[in-house]
């Protein structure tokens, strides 16, 4: 079963950037973004979501995102989809980033939530 990593945040540049950064460490690691509005305007867009978590070509997906609405939607994706994926309520950059790292090691998927647990939000 494949692991990727979906990125959420209201703007497009904002996880667009995060997996450029990833990609120096976890090259392999399958990443699907959904930044912004359709319009380009600051947001986010459940159908957007939905889109970067099909697009992504893992089985098992781990989800971050940047701010409390964008945990909206992407609850609300994660129910219309049949691929298993992992909400993180953690700080975006350092846990996507960490994540990525660990899973490009084969890390188990206990040993990355106890790893990302000293970034929960608070």
């Amino acid at each position: 079963m494949s692991r990727g990593v979906v990125l959420v945040s209201h703007t497009k540049e904002i996880p667009e950037g995060l997996k450029r950064l990833i990609g120096e460490v976890a090259k392999d690691v399958p990443i699907t973004t959904a930044g912004g509005l359709e319009d380009g305007g600051i947001g986010t867009s459940m159908e957007r979501i939905s889109q970067a978590i099909e697009e992504n070509t893992a089985d098992e997906l781990l989800a971050f995102y940047d701010l409390g609405s964008a945990k909206m939607n992407l609850e609300m994706a994660i129910e219309m989809t049949d691929k298993k994926v992992t909400l993180f309520d953690t700080a975006m950059v350092e846990s996507a980033y960490t994540a990525c790292a660990l899973l490009a090691a084969d890390v188990g998927e206990e040993d990355i939530e106890q790893q990302l647990a000293t970034l929960k939000v608070k």
